[in-house]
Order: C-alpha cells, then structure tokens, then sequence
C-alpha cells in the first residue's frame, strides 16, 4: 500500500470512529470493540484504525487503558471517596512524611523541566500567597504553588501522587492545626521559602531545588507537630535549622 492509500484509509477510519463516538456519547461506559473486530468491520487495516485512535484520544475524546480498552471521553480521575476513606486511615503528620519524600524529588525534577512561563507563574503564585489575607487564600495559593512544581516536574505517576496527599489535606477536620500553625512571622518565612525555591528552579539546579523544598516543608513539619503536640502556638521557627524554637 503507498502513502497516499495509507492516509486516505486512516481518514476513513477516522470518519467512521468519530461516528461511533456520536452514536455512543451520551454512554460514558460504553467501550469500542477490539482494534482487530474495528479493523474488520470497517473493511480496513488495523494500522489505520490504531492511527485514527490516536488521533481522538489527543483530541480528548477517548481514553484507552492497557489490558481494558478504549473508552469514550476523557480519562477519569480517581474516585472522590477513595480519598475521603484514606484520610479517615491517616493523618496530618503521616501526609507530612509523604510530601517530604515526594515533593523534594518533584522539584529536583521540575528544574530540568520547567520553562520560562513555569518560572513566571510560580514567582506570580508565591506572590499571592504572602499578599492573601485570609486562610482559605493562603491554602488556596499556596496549594497551587506546589502542584505547578509538581506538574512542572513531567511525572503523571508522581503528579497523582502528590494530587492525593493534597486531595487529603482538604478535609475540614485537618484544616484546623495548619490554620493555627499559620502566624503572619511563619507566612513570611514560607514565602522567602518559595522565593528560594524558585531561583533555585530558574537556575536549572536540581540538587538546590530539592533542598530548598526539602527544607520548607521540614520547617512546616517542624510547625504542625508543635500546635498538634501542644506546644505553643505563637512558637516561631528557626529558619537555618528549620526547627521550632525552644524544642
């Protein structure tokens, strides 16, 4: 078969398979038939079938899924109750240790990948988080910061990983201690953090982005385990050991 046959077959599969879509778009659970019985029915290739497949899960309108098949419409996330029961299994500081081991990797990696609009964004989002005046826009933005590094990073595994630790971290009942650990003395210290974190990805540097990171959150863990072991509220942390004062 010459090029010219090849493309004119994958146009016609194409054609075909965006009329099942059509078809079937009002049943999320509906699934294609196997490449091969497409391949069959349509009088064509399976090669043009797989090419014109592709073509619609970049455009959004399938999903495929190793060993399962291919579905309509977009990939879906994982289910809201999945992380409702975990959180139920866990707690404040057990997220903090995983956010420990996940997010410095994340911005190690992200300094190899971001671009300049990364940066940009970044200073922009670490900017709102010190101008925020109340809780919710410090979570808010300050949530956002990280999970751009974490997209930075190019990682889909890593990235739903950190999507669950964060996802966790949204229940009302463990909003509370982070409020509390959250004085204006530790909200400027958070944002020089952030400032350090970003120059460290603008110059590439992956092993400072992981310390920078690594550092943050072990001052924020240092934070949340003196309001949840009853210490005092107002303690301020030492940044250069990354320790509450007076431990």
């Amino acid at each position: 078969m010459n090029l010219e046959n090849a493309r004119s077959n994958s146009s016609i599969a194409l054609e075909k398979l965006r009329l099942l879509v059509h078809q079937h778009g009002q049943d999320t659970e509906w699934r294609f038939p196997p490449e091969r019985d497409l391949a069959a029915s349509m009088g064509l290739g399976r090669r043009a079938v797989r090419r014109a497949m592709e073509v619609l899960e970049a455009e959004g309108l399938v999903w495929r899924q190793q060993g399962k098949g291919t579905f309509l419409g977009s990939r879906p996330v994982l289910e809201p109750q999945f992380f409702g029961n975990l959180a139920d299994r866990t707690n404040p500081l057990e997220v903090m240790e995983a956010r420990l081991q996940i997010e410095p990797a994340l911005a190690r990696m992200a300094a190899l990948r971001c671009t300049g609009d990364d940066i940009a964004a970044l200073e922009r989002l670490s900017k709102k988080t010190v101008t925020s005046s109340d809780d919710d826009g410090w979570e808010l933005w300050d949530s956002a910061f990280h999970r751009r590094i974490a997209e930075c990073a190019g990682n889909g595994l890593m990235l739903a990983l950190f999507d669950i630790t964060q996802r966790i971290r949204q229940d009302p009942d463990w909003r509370r201690p982070r409020a509390l650990a959250r004085t204006p003395a530790r909200r400027e210290r958070s944002y020089r953090h952030h400032e350090e974190i970003v120059r460290a990805l603008a110059s590439r540097d992956g092993a400072a982005a992981e310390r920078a990171m690594r550092h943050h959150l072990s001052v924020l863990n240092a934070d949340l385990q003196a309001i949840m072991h009853g210490a005092d509220e107002a303690a301020s942390a030492d940044p250069a050991s990354g320790r509450v004062a007076g431990e």
